[in-house]
């Protein structure tokens, strides 16, 4: 009954069977094993073009690598202003960068919008030496407030990026629930919208530690293998990694696990909604839930034993519920009937 997040779950089945398998015997080092090659042609058939792959560990090595190739330190890169890339990666982006300054933009529902983009880059200085450059834009695909960009959402985005000459990165930690929530192909809410470069996650989804950088624009690849290999992030054992990807994308374990993520994230926001004095903050489209509740019920359930955050402080009523591919349909049921409890509790009518 934890609901903190989707990083609280063990390992898809068929991942950790994977890693049984790929344990048998020796293997190349350093990503020369025959897992790791497979990789490049994976991927391409799943985006239905010529991509560069490089896996690393974690989604914050991923977000700022593929930044470290996009920006220099004099650069300037937009992102909302909850992105993950400026709430939650300890300057990581920054540093590996060597400098270049996080921009930030707020939007409803989590997200930036075209208008909003093309004011601040034309009142940003371009040219004048005095001011940092901008260079990238970073969106989140699902957004940290669980909603999903459509395809025209992020075709607009990239039409400003290409305006101002500026690269398009996806951070997309949960890509998987965006992908099942808008039921198309992953080219299409990727390169043929115009990103340049994707963070492609599966820890959240399923995987043990397991992230991809994917490489839309060849030109933007060309030193990652090197700043990959500076920041640790090549490992000797290359092939317990790309086993993950591998087991994730076959078969479209992917979307499977975030398919059902999805359906009980709708079950969950039904069952709430329907509650007095619940108030979802923003749209459910993938797997994150943002409402708020009366105190009494946030007492209750925690007392019961589910665990969730207090989105904005220790005394807030906004709570993020998170489901996962995991995620027991009784458990989403057991969570509504509780609230439902104490809501009824709290208008005294027990």
């Amino acid at each position: 009954m934890n609901f903190c997040s989707d990083n609280v779950t063990g390992i898809s089945p068929e991942i950790l069977a994977a890693l049984a398998d790929v344990n048998q015997g020796a293997a190349m080092p350093y990503g020369e094993d025959e897992g790791t090659k497979r990789l490049q042609t994976k991927f391409a058939e799943l985006f239905e073009t010529d991509v560069t792959v490089f896996p690393v560990t974690t989604g914050t090595a991923a977000n700022a690598l593929a930044l470290s190739v996009m920006v220099p330190p004099f650069g300037a890169i937009y992102c909302h202003t909850s992105a993950h890339i400026n709430v939650d990666e300890c300057g990581a982006p920054e540093f590996y960068t060597g400098g270049a300054k996080l921009l930030t933009i707020p939007g409803n529902n989590g997200k930036l919008y075209d208008q909003d983009l093309t004011k601040a880059i034309a009142l940003s200085g371009i040219g004048v030496v005095h001011h940092v450059q901008p260079t990238a834009i970073s969106i989140t695909q699902a957004t940290e407030a669980g909603t999903v960009y459509s395809k025209s959402e992020v075709r607009q985005i990239a039409e400003v990026a290409r305006t101002f000459n500026l690269s398009l990165h996806m951070d997309g930690a949960r890509f998987a629930n965006a992908v099942a929530h808008l039921g198309c192909s992953p080219a299409d809410i990727t390169w043929r919208c115009g990103v340049d470069v994707l963070c492609f996650g599966a820890t959240k989804n399923g995987a043990m530690a397991a992230e991809a950088v994917i490489f839309f624009n060849p030109d933007l690849a060309q030193t990652f293998s090197y700043r990959r290999k500076r920041s640790g992030h090549l490992l000797s054992k290359m092939r317990f990694l790309s086993a993950q990807l591998e087991a994730y994308i076959d078969n479209d374990l992917w979307l499977k696990n975030a398919a059902h993520a999805n359906k009980m994230a709708e079950k969950l926001a039904t069952g709430l909604s329907k509650l007095p004095e619940v108030k979802l903050y923003y749209p459910v489209d993938a797997n994150e839930i943002f409402v708020q509740l009366p105190e009494a019920v946030i007492a209750g359930l925690i007392a019961d034993g589910f665990k969730f955050y207090r989105w904005e402080g220790e005394d807030s009523l906004v709570v993020r519920l998170v489901t996962a591919f995991d995620t027991k349909e009784e458990s989403v049921e057991a969570l509504i009937k509780a609230a439902d409890f104490y809501s009824v509790a709290v208008s005294g009518k027990i």
